[in-house]
């Protein structure tokens, strides 16, 4: 079993609210929220994360999706509108069908996560959620999760 101790993570893309990297031993695309972001910085670095998603799938077929949103902030209602109803969709498009989440550890993440995760499920375009505790024990399961070997991908 791989322990995340010597998971090499590359840095993709970056700005304030966060970052996109990618751990090829996993693999998955990291999201890493540093914070809060505006509905701009939002939508740049998630709609970021899905075009290096579908150039990487192409190296990495069982390619995950992890957000690390332990320091994730509010979300507005009009960005969790727009992440279920346009990236979603974007999203499952592109393959994906699992989101993990290393869970927020303030009130207003949890909060906005807990929101977006329930608009998941609807639509023709569900999306599976996943909470782990920690990046040890995410990066032990997202490989595990048979949605993510491509056979139920269009």
């Amino acid at each position: 079993m791989r322990t995340p101790t010597f998971l090499a993570e590359r840095l993709l893309y970056s700005q304030a609210c966060g970052e996109l990297l990618l751990l090829p031993e996993v693999p998955c695309l990291l999201i890493r929220w540093h914070g809060f972001a505006n509905s701009a910085n939002l939508r740049r670095l998630l709609n970021k994360g899905l075009e290096l998603y579908q150039q990487y799938r192409a190296q990495y077929p069982t390619l995950g999706w992890l957000s690390d949103t332990r320091q994730f902030g509010a979300m507005l209602p009009t960005d969790q509108h727009w992440a279920a109803t346009d990236w979603n969709r974007r999203a499952h498009a592109a393959g994906i069908r699992h989101l993990g989440f290393l869970g927020p550890e303030n009130v207003f993440g949890q909060i906005a996560i807990q929101q977006y995760s329930r608009n998941t499920t609807h639509g023709d375009y569900r999306l599976q959620v996943s909470y782990y505790a920690s990046l040890n024990q995410a990066c032990h399961r997202l490989p595990q999760l048979p949605q993510l070997a491509g056979s139920s991908c269009p």
